[in-house]
This record gives C-alpha cells, structure tokens and sequence, in this order.
C-alpha cells in the first residue's frame, strides 16, 4: 500500500473510531447552535430542551452536574432541568446564536432579570438572562442577527455585515464579487483568500475566489463571521470566513414584504478626475473623467412567507428579493464606452424545507439564487461641454452569480452519537455578450497618446467592444460533507470528510474584430528602447524609424484562450473537545488536505495529495466558574488551495503579444494608424505564445499550498448587567505561497550548465515564492529532466507576510432601550507579499499579479503591504428611544494602506525583462513599500432612523438610513505606475481612481404579520 492511500485509509479508520458519535460544541460554518451549562447536585437528572418546531432532545446530567446538546437548529428553544422524570425547573425563550454555545445552567432560584417565571411543585423557575460569554468557544467570531440587520444602517451584502467585524476592512483595490459587491480583507491577507458559506455549503467563487453566492437580506437569520481560530472541521481560508444561515419556518404563520428606493437626488456628485500630465490630444485639457456626471438611483422589493406544511413536522421558508440599480455613466477619456445608460437587475430568492421526521431525524433542504443581469446603451461624449453627443448602441449584455440547492441529513443516533451528512451544489455564469458587434473593427486603445499632428489634435478613436468571451462562460461547485461526533464521558470526539469539486466552463477572452487590438503610445526619448529585454523581447525606440523621430509608436496587441479546467479538494479531520474540568475546556484537531488542479485536457498539473497535517489546539478558561470571565488562546496551520484562474492561465497556454510600429497617418473614421513601418516581431514579456505546455512542466516539482499558522490570546470579561469588555492578540505567519515565475531565460541557462538541451518552454511555471523550486523541462525527443534552482540562484528573498494585531472592544447588550459595540484594533501586515493578489496594484487573481515573476520586480518589496491598515475604529448600535421611534448608527475611522510607486528599473530606467513601470523604483530611485507615505484616514458616518407606529400594532415600519453623511470622498487607491514610458510622467500617476462612494440616502417601508 503506497503512502497515499495509507494516509486516507487510517484517516477513514479514525473517523469511523471517534465517529461512534457526537455532541460537542457547535463551529464556524456551520448551521446549528448548541445548549449547555450546570445543575445543582443530584441524582437521576436530565434535561429536556424543546423547540418551538416540535424538536426535543433529553440528554443526561453527567457526574458533575454538566450537560451539553450539540447540533441544534437556530430557533428558540424551552429548557427543562427533569428530576425523577418529572420537571423541577424551566429557562423560557432561550435563543441559540450560530456556532456558538448558550449556557442554561440551573441555580438555586434568584430573582428573575428576564423572561417568565413560572412555580413548579414550589419552585421557582426563571427565564432568565443569558451570560454573554461562551466559554465553550476556543476562536474569534462575530455573529450578526437578523434582528440587528433590521436596525443597523448597511449595505444589503455579506461584505457590509462582514466589516462590522474587527480587523476586517474593505479591500482598497476595487476588487468585486461577480454580483457587484466590493470583497473584504480579513487579518491582513488578500482578499480573495477568504471563505464563503450558505447553510453549511461553500460558496465561494471557484475562478478566482472574489466572494460567492449570498442570500437576499431579508431571508439571513444569522451571519457568522468568522476571523481565526477556526475548528479542524474547516479549512481552505487564511483570511476569514463568511457563513450565512437562512431563516426556517416554524408552527407560527409569518408574512411579510418590504419596499426600499435609494433616489438619485438623494446622492452627492463624485469629485472629477485630473490628468497628472496632459497628453497632446486630450480633448478636454486636464479633464481625465468627469465622474460629477454619473448618477445612480436603487430601487428595491422583497417579501417572504413561512409556516407549518404539517405542524411540529413540516416547515417552509421562502424568501424573494428583486433590486434594480439604475446608472448614468461617464466614463475616462479613450474608453470605448465614453458613457452609457445601465440598468443591473439582481434577482435573489431563497426556499427551505425542514422535516422532523422524529425526534432522532432531521431532513433539511436549501435553494437559493443570487443572480445579477446587465443591460444598457452605449453613448458617444463631448468631454469639453459635458453632454451626450449620439448613441453608439447597446451595452454588453451580462449575468452574472447563479443558484444552488443544499441537502441535509441529521440524525441523533443515540444521547451521545450524531451523524450529519450534506451535499449540495452549486452552478453560476460569467456571460458577457456585446449587443452590437462589428467584426470587421480593429478597436483602438489609448487614443489620447496619439501624434496630434495626424490627427488635428483630437483623438480619434472608435467604439469597438472589449475582449470576447464564450457565451457558455461559467463555473460548477460540489460540496460533500460527512461529520461524526461522539460524547464520551468529558471528551467529545468529531470525525469527517469535506470534499469540494470545482469547474470552470468555457474560460477565455479573445481580441475582437480581426483578431488584435492598436494600443497608441509616446516616448519622451525616442532613442530609448521601448523594452530593453534582452533577446527576442527586446524592442528599440523609435529613433531611426520613418515617423519616429518625436517618439509616437503604436503596438498590434493580440490575446486569446478559451479552456474547461477542473480541481478536486479533500479533507479529513479528527477532533477531541475535552472538558478537562469544570472551568477548563481543550480543543485538540488534526486536519488533512488535499488538492489537485486540471488542465483543459484533464491532465493533473499540480497534485497536492501527500499529508497536509493542519493541527489545531485551542483552550478557553472559564474563570469565575460563572461564564463571566473567560480566557482564551489558540494556535492553528490553514491550507488555502488554489482557485481555478491559475489552470486558465499558465497551465493552459494562452496568447498574449505584442508587436510595435511607428505610423505615418490615422484613418479619420476608425482611428486605426496608417503608413506602419515595423520596429519589431511579436513579443511577449511571458513567453505567451498559446502552446499548451505538457501538464509535468506546469509547477515546480513538490509545489506547496499556500498556508499560514495562527496564534491567538484573549479574555472577555462581564461587569454589571450589560456589560462586556475584552482584548485579544493575533500573530499570523505565512508560510507558503504559491505564484507564477517567467523568468524562463534563467532556467534555460541553468538546463545548458547541467549539460542538457532544452527542446520547449513554458510561458510561466508555478512555484512557491521566496524559496528554492526544480524545474521540469522537455529536451528535444520530449523526454523530462530536472533543472534545480536554489533561492538565491534565482534571486528571490525569503517568503514574508507577517501579521500581528491588539484588538480591544466594549459591548453593551440590548435591555430593551440601547445596544452599542466600541471595536479598536492595532495592527501590521508587513513582508514582501500580500498574497493571491496585489491591492497596490489592483492585480487580482492567484498568480495574477507581478509578485515572483523574476528577481527584478521582487527587489525593494519588504515593507507594509496593500491591506496594512494601522488604526481602525468602529462603533456600532441602535437606541429605541420610545416604544415607536428608534435611531442608529454605524462608524468606522481608518488609518489609511501605503501608498505605493513603481516605475522603470533602476536608476537608468531600463526594462530588463519587459514590464514596463512595474519595478520598485520610482524617479531613479528604490521604491519599497511605505516609503512614500500614506493613503488618508477614511471616515465613514451612516446613521438610521426607523418609525414603528402603535396604531399598526408595531408590524409597520418607516425607515430612512444616510450613508457617509459626511461625504468623505477620500482616496482607497491612486495609480501606482510613475512612468510610461520610461523618462516619461504617466498621464494618471496617483489620479485617485477609487475612493469612497459619496453620500446617499435610502428610504423603506416595511410590513410584517
């Protein structure tokens, strides 16, 4: 038997073993809660926990008057301490939260702080207040209830809930999800690093793992959001995790529909762009985009119903939701969509059946769509007078996100054994289909760099669309989930398999028109080469060529590629929560992952099967004995596997080229340039030529996953009725990174030492950045053979990305009249990498960005990186000052990310290896991060304001929500490129082309029944 199959069949073994069972406390991603707590001494005890859905579960009191029941359904729940088989003592309305557990311990009687009190045969029995501090939780999580999404001023997304979270932010680069919502940055890492979760099924975008599919607002009963120190049971995140559990029916009817308008006139004018340098034909001077022109307006309506099919047996949940985002665009000068009209239609719907089909069986089953379709008209545009000048035609026409259906089964097998299994699946699209296309049309790109002395000093460009892409264009997830928890005296032992599949259908982009595409461009010094890559990448100036005396050139660029790719990630784990006393809870996990990756041929090219071991070990300290003051800490490795884009990308042979003229005229009507005389062949900085390399040549032999390890302390503590306060400090190191290197010349160099003869190379090879990798390569007759490069034979530095942060909060909880959250944290991301994506740069995509590319782009990188955020600052909460009136409020102060340059290499501002103003230099000099200052404080106020008159028996709501009333439009992202081309100020160089949206208003009304 080969170590492989040993590893899984002993994982297996173990998980049959510990799974002769389960109740333990409840985890991140999950879709239940659990109950625990103590009882007075005595003997043949038991207690009763009863739903309002008909479920019941009687567990025993152990020898030490303790008792836990896991895997419960989030609903409220009757408590019931039984003596004798008869009740002595009841907690009323107890509430579960996601993931975590409710202590319900029973005292000696007290005076009531909150719910019913009820005698039973003399004894007083109390509803009581719940301790605010789970002290069976070994990790950092922040859950938001349905009922704090009802008062709270945000955004209707998972990533607006998300940043009420510490140490979450948003991502300064403009990164979107598919459906339009702006991705987060969790604990430093990149933000497509993160996890994403609808009742237990993972979402999240198999491409490039920009966010994943969410549920319509109204139909969220709690989101999770989870920032480290998660159990064994999960993995495949190094940033944080954002799970989302829908609501469910009950024996109670609920009907309900709500009506919200965000209004144009409601909204602040965006501040304009300027040119950072004129260029000699741009039509309105130093106008770049007059975004004071745009214009946006919202409306959106929803309704939900929910009820008994069969009462305490069958229940249903539906949910519909319908938003419709209206935009006047003006776009930057040279778009090939100077303006355009646009309507964004997003239907999202959610259903979920739940069956008790006893009190030991539970089915449950989930669908949902989250869905976003585009359409509009195209407009030409006089930047000079601001205004319309023609209709050009439609808009692409575009859907985006897609559905899903989850099935789940539960069974409490015996008091202390529970097997839960689910599958579910999930199938989205990505089209993108022009609704006028000419194919005859060469487009035109950079017009603004054109000879104003060709074109009369007005550009002169045409309207071609953008790249095409297969209407086919789409993505496929499984999800498969077996787990097995087993109580056994103190420990509670958990076993299972978490095994997602992933495809990507019809990838690819092509040219349009003819096939290529004319990029104008200037030299300051024409006798400068354009790219002074050596060999066959190498492109002079334009000195010495007809009409290239004053430096104007003009490239024939040409992409294209179109695959079906596929991964496969497994994962065991085995866990023991032992409640080694009354006060001390040890959480000890073993988790094994593995990957594997697909080309279009169905080739494995990356295999990451071997042992993956992420241990876990977690320990919560229940002081006081009393759930009042806890200590915590935790320490854990997390594997994060590739998305697919990389299989799109290096592994599947694309085209990406470029070939260089200077030009004698411009055809006035299209714009493309005439009189060509050629400077150079096709080049390609990559080596992207669209051969398909051999699937053993892709990635460095014994390729790492990415991963990281984790190190968390904390306390919380309680003090009078209300009150909580805490601090924790987190320390994450990254150990692993995955990336593309393109500097082929080196490893061809190092083949020729050795004696061998190369007969094919790759455009790029995936390796781990910061360490030494070994090459396969093919000699003529297509034999393999190795080629070993040490780190410092290639020049990288060692792998950084360290990250440490203090976090201190104070909470008040709801008591009726107020609730508040006062969030500080402290915090550093620093090292020579962010990750699988560049913010700085705005380069997304694992493997997307220029990071490990060669030693030249790598020099000078140590320092801050794109999501450090030093300071931030958030408070949230909600006062109900009468019985009808209720306002809110939400702010968030943040210290802003490094502000980067780049530029040409060196202090002669050469272009070693053809990427142009993408080296850590700026102005002849080194350039690392940090080293010219900050992005400002971003400050964003949003307040609330909701009216629930009497006379409409409080089922009635008006509400009106300001969003950044200050109207802070500061910047979250400048360009960073100083040069281009060399010599030469970029025309855009730190224009601020991200900054915060401005003020706007919405209004809504609201009825539930």
């Amino acid at each position: 038997m080969n170590n492989t199959c040993f590893i899984r069949t002993t994982a297996l073994t173990l998980a049959i073993v510990a799974g002769i069972g389960t109740l333990t406390v409840a985890h991140a991603q999950s879709t239940t809660g659990s109950i625990n707590g103590s009882v007075p001494a005595g003997d043949n005890q038991s207690v009763v926990v009863e739903s309002g859905t008909g479920i019941r579960r009687e567990v025993p009191v152990d020898a030490r008057g303790r008792y836990a029941v896991s895997q419960l359904p989030l609903g409220s729940y009757t408590v019931t301490l039984m003596r004798d088989g008869k009740p002595v003592d009841t907690r009323k309305d107890v509430g579960l939260r996601v993931g975590q557990g409710t202590d319900v311990s029973f005292a000696a009687p007290t005076t009531a702080t909150q719910g019913d009190v009820t005698a039973l045969s003399g004894v007083t029995v109390t509803g009581n207040a719940l301790p605010s501090i789970d002290v069976t939780s070994v990790d950092s999580r922040t859950v938001i209830t349905s009922q704090q999404l009802a008062k709270l001023p945000l955004g209707r997304n998972a990533e607006a809930i998300a940043r009420l979270a510490p140490g979450v932010v948003n991502n300064g680069g403009n990164f979107k999800s598919d459906t339009g919502h702006s991705i987060a940055s969790f604990g430093g890492a990149a933000s497509n690093e993160n996890a994403y979760y609808v009742n237990g099924f993972n979402t999240t975008d198999p491409l490039n793992a920009e966010g994943g599919l969410q549920l319509p607002y109204g139909a969220i009963d709690q989101q999770e959001v989870y920032t480290g120190g998660y159990s064994a049971k999960y993995g495949r995140s190094d940033g944080g995790v954002i799970s989302q559990v829908g609501k469910r029916g009950s024996n109670d009817w609920h009907f309900g529909a709500q009506i919200l308008w965000e209004p144009e006139w409601a909204r602040a004018d965006q501040t304009d762009l300027h040119y950072a340098r004129i260029p000699a034909s741009a039509p309105a001077g130093s106008l770049y985009q007059p975004r004071s022109q745009n214009e946006q307006w919202t409306t959106t309506v929803s309704a939900y119903a929910s009820g008994p099919l069969i009462k305490d047996k069958l229940f249903f949940f539906v949910a519909g939701e319908f938003e419709k985002v209206g935009q006047h665009n003006v776009n930057e000068v040279g778009n090939n969509t100077p303006a355009s009209t646009i309507d964004y239609r997003s239907p999202r719907w959610y259903a979920k059946l739940d069956w008790n089909i006893n009190d030991n069986n539970i089915f449950e089953l989930t669908g949902a769509a989250d869905k976003r379709e585009g359409s509009g008209t195209r407009y030409s545009y006089d930047y000079a007078d601001l205004h319309r000048t023609g209709t050009i035609g439609p808009v692409d026409n575009t859907k985006t996100g897609g559905d899903l259906w989850v099935a789940k089964y539960t069974s409490y097998i015996t008091e202390n054994l529970t097997l839960s299994a689910m599958y579910g699946e999930m199938n989205s699209k990505n089209y993108d289909q022009p609704g006028a296309y000419d194919p005859t049309l060469v487009r035109v790109d950079s017009s603004q760099n054109e000879n104003p002395a060709l074109n009369g000093g007005t550009a002169i460009h045409n309207n071609q669309v953008d790249d095409i892409s297969d209407p086919r264009r789409g993505n496929k997830s499984t999800n498969f989930r077996l787990d097995l928890e087993y109580k056994l005296g103190d420990h509670t032992l958990s076993a299972g398999i978490d095994n997602v599949k992933s495809k990507v259908i019809a990838f690819g982009t092509s040219s349009p028109g003819p096939g290529y595409v004319w990029s104008y461009g200037q030299q300051a010094d024409p006798t400068q080469p354009i790219s002074d890559a050596p060999g066959v990448n190498f492109v002079p100036g334009t000195a010495g060529f007809a009409n290239g005396a004053e430096g104007y050139y003009v490239s024939r660029n040409v992409v294209g590629n179109l695959v079906n790719v596929r991964s496969d990630q497994r994962a065991q784990y085995i866990e023991d929560n032992w409640q080694v006393s009354d006060r001390w809870l040890l959480s000890i996990g073993l988790r094994n992952d593995q990957f594997t990756d697909y080309n279009q041929f169905g080739a494995p090219f990356i295999k990451q099967t071997k042992p993956q071991w992420a241990p876990r070990l977690g320990v919560s300290w229940d002081v006081n004995g009393d759930s009042s003051f806890k200590v915590f800490a935790n320490a854990g490795r997390y594997y994060l596997g590739l998305p697919l884009n990389p299989a799109t990308g290096a592994a599947a042979g694309y085209i990406s080229t470029q070939q260089y003229y200077t030009y004698g005229g411009i055809d006035p009507t299209t714009g493309a340039p005439t009189g060509l005389t050629q400077i150079s062949e096709p080049v390609s900085a990559n080596n992207s030529y669209g051969i398909p390399p051999d699937p053993r040549t892709v990635a460095a032999k014994n390729l790492k996953a990415e991963h990281q390890d984790e190190y968390i302390l904390g306390f919380d503590k309680s003090f009078g009725d209300h009150w909580v306060y805490g601090a924790k400090a987190t320390y994450r190191k990254l150990l692993s990174a995955i990336d593309d290197f393109c500097d082929v010349s080196l490893i061809n160099a190092k083949a020729a030492a050795l004696g061998y003869t190369v007969g094919s190379t790759n455009s790029c090879y995936l390796v781990n950045g910061g360490a030494g990798n070994t090459f396969t390569l093919l000699d003529p007759s297509g034999h393999p053979f190795e080629v070993p490069l040490s780190r410092e034979e290639i020049g990288f530095p060692e792998l950084k990305r360290n990250y440490y942060s203090l976090e201190m909060f104070l909470e008040h909880s709801f008591d009726g009249t107020w609730y508040g959250k006062l969030d500080y944290v402290f915090s550093r991301s620093y090292g020579n990498t962010e990750g699988q994506q560049r913010t700085d740069t705005r380069q997304g995509g694992a493997a997307g960005s220029v990071d490990w590319d060669n030693r030249y782009v790598m020099e000078y990188s140590n320092g801050p990186q794109g999501n450090d955020h030093t300071h931030a600052i958030k408070a949230y909460g909600y006062w109900q000052f009468t019985p009808e009136w209720q306002v809110s409020g939400n702010l968030q102060a943040i210290s802003g990310a490094p502000e980067v340059c780049t530029g040409y290499y060196g202090p002669d501002h050469t272009d070693p290896v053809s990427y142009g103003s993408s080296y850590r230099w700026c102005n002849g000099m080194p350039s690392p991060p940090g080293s010219h200052g900050r992005l400002p404080w971003t400050f964003q106020l949003d307040l609330g304001l909701t009216y629930r008159p009497a006379w409409a028996d409080s089922r009635l709501a008006f509400s009106a929500n300001v969003f950044n009333v200050l109207n802070q439009q500061r910047a979250i992202f400048r360009y960073p490129a100083s040069e281009g081309p060399a010599n030469t100020l970029n025309t855009i160089y730190r224009v601020p082309l991200y900054t915060q949206d401005p003020r706007y208003a919405r209004f809504s009304v609201t009825y539930d029944f």
